[in-house]
């Protein structure tokens, strides 16, 4: 095996994790109806895009920066994810003593 069937075979093995992944969250979310869930799950769907983008575009350096979109995206999205999770639980308390 060539490095370069491994790297692809790395990518694959890396993008079908983070779909399992994005799968739990989701199962996670239909449990709890929390909406950080899916923005968990989306972000991780993303990366695997990412993952599966970087397998199939050929490593020429002009062309493989757009892959890395998909992961930009990703993180954007957990970030919003964790600020609005941390912006609904600080207006949704109780008021304390």
């Amino acid at each position: 095996m060539t490095a370069n069937e491994a790297l692809l075979v790395l990518h694959g093995a890396l993008a079908l994790a983070a779909w399992v992944a994005g799968l739990f969250f989701l199962r996670f979310w239909r449990l709890s109806h929390d909406r950080l869930f899916v923005y968990f799950c989306a972000a991780f769907w993303l990366l695997a895009v990412n993952w599966l983008s970087l397998a199939a575009i050929p490593w020429v350096p002009e062309t493989r920066h757009q892959a890395f979109i998909a992961r930009l995206l990703a993180f954007t999205l957990i970030i919003i994810g964790i600020v609005d999770k941390n912006r609904r639980s600080r207006t949704g308390s109780a008021p304390e003593r």
